[in-house]
């Protein structure tokens, strides 16, 4: 029998029906709280700032239990959900950056963070400096500037699975007074804990994971600060972004059931990405699980295990032949994100050819053709044998 007397353990905490709630005659899950306007018991509580919600931007009761959720799922002391993932991103930069302040930001960032920063964060005379994913944490440190007041980190990395010290680097950084935030998507909250290693701010697309199932635009960012805390709170209620009550219980759901996929996903991805290690069609599987990936042994020691994503560089001319094989697939669905149930796969160069020019060495990701896979729920044998019918556009 279970020892009850000690706390639950995560998946229990996050998939329970019963803790922290009464027992009633209830649904199982929380209601979708719609509503805009928000009545009060007598005139004295109207303009009482300590009463909560005010107004239907506030959240109701669905948009926090997800909160409450994530919060749970990130260990965090407060989290706060925004209408996207990329909301969630580029929110806490224009909340803790000013006019005349540096943000580092790895060269392996998610794509449209790069727009925000070099289009609309420019504007307001803010710098982004790009740096290479390898750097060790004292190189990336030796980058900073008296002007530098945060770091953006993410690993792996987007499309390249670049691997980060995010502990050594938000250490040092802490130590310096110079904000971290981490894109935590790839780690879903569940195979990597970034608050839990100096991390100050950390975010993920909801969206993917969390969601599950490509019907909803999420995201969120957790914290343990008060302070940072404060400044979030007041930065949203300012510019008046707002999450709806179905978002929000979209991704409840999701949460629900969120370990279990995660887990089939990643197994499913790791036993394809082996099997295309041996084919001849093959230039290079990159898959932070894999042995021979740069950096496995620091994705080892942080995270507990991989998900469903991985590339493959595959012995083509680029584009042209990477199309042809994507247009041969027939389980795979042609399209952007990831995190659902289905299986989905695109062609990388473009986005990586988008990356900053750091050095005058050529780019190893572009060599052949690129492929980015995600592995869903259906079995991977079957994943396998589609890819394998389409390798035939590289013989």
């Amino acid at each position: 029998m279970p020892d009850m007397t000690n706390a639950p353990k995560e998946t229990t905490r996050l998939t329970s029906a019963t803790l922290g709630r009464q027992n009633s005659r209830r649904a199982v899950n929380t209601a979708v709280e719609r509503g805009s306007t928000v009545l009060f018991e007598n005139a004295e509580m109207l303009y009482n700032d300590d009463v909560k919600p005010t107004y239907g931007t506030d959240g109701l009761s669905t948009q926090n239990e997800l909160c409450r959720l994530i919060a749970e799922l990130e260990g965090a002391q407060e989290a706060f959900i925004l209408p996207s993932g990329l909301a969630a991103l580029t929110l806490p930069m224009f909340a803790f950056l000013a006019a005349g302040d540096e943000i580092l930001i790895v060269n392996s960032c998610y794509r449209p963070v790069r727009r925000f920063l070099d289009t609309q964060m420019k504007r307001f005379d803010v710098i982004a400096r790009y740096y290479e994913p390898r750097l060790s944490p004292e190189e990336v440190l030796a980058l900073a500037t008296p002007h530098t007041k945060m770091i953006y980190v993410e690993s792996p990395g987007s499309l390249t699975f670049d691997i980060q010290d995010i502990p050594g680097i938000a250490k040092l950084a802490k130590a310096r007074g110079i904000l971290t935030l981490c894109d935590n998507t790839y780690g879903g909250g569940i195979l990597f804990k970034p608050l839990a290693h100096d991390v100050d701010l950390s975010m993920q697309a909801l969206t993917k994971y969390v969601g599950g199932h490509s019907d909803v635009l999420i995201g969120s960012v957790s914290v343990t600060d008060p302070k940072l805390s404060q400044v979030l709170h007041d930065t949203i209620k300012a510019w008046g972004f707002f999450t709806s009550a179905d978002e929000s219980y979209l991704a409840s759901r999701g949460i629900r059931s969120l370990h279990l996929r995660i887990k089939q996903s990643g197994d499913s991805a790791l036993k394809i990405a082996k099997w295309l290690e041996g084919r001849p069609e093959v230039l290079k599987v990159v898959h932070p699980a894999l042995e021979s990936h740069p950096g496995h042994d620091i994705f080892k020691r942080d995270f507990t295990a991989a998900n469903g994503l991985f590339m493959a560089l595959f012995k083509g001319d680029g584009d042209r032949q990477s199309q042809a094989f994507l247009n041969k697939l027939k389980l795979f669905g042609l399209g952007f994100s990831w995190g659902g149930y289905e299986s989905l796969a695109t062609n990388s160069e473009p986005q990586i050819r988008g990356r900053a020019r750091l050095s005058d060495e050529p780019d190893p990701y572009l060599q052949g053709s690129a492929v980015r896979f995600y592995a869903g729920l259906e079995d991977p044998d079957d994943l396998i044998a589609d890819i394998e019918q389409a390798l035939s556009v590289f013989q």
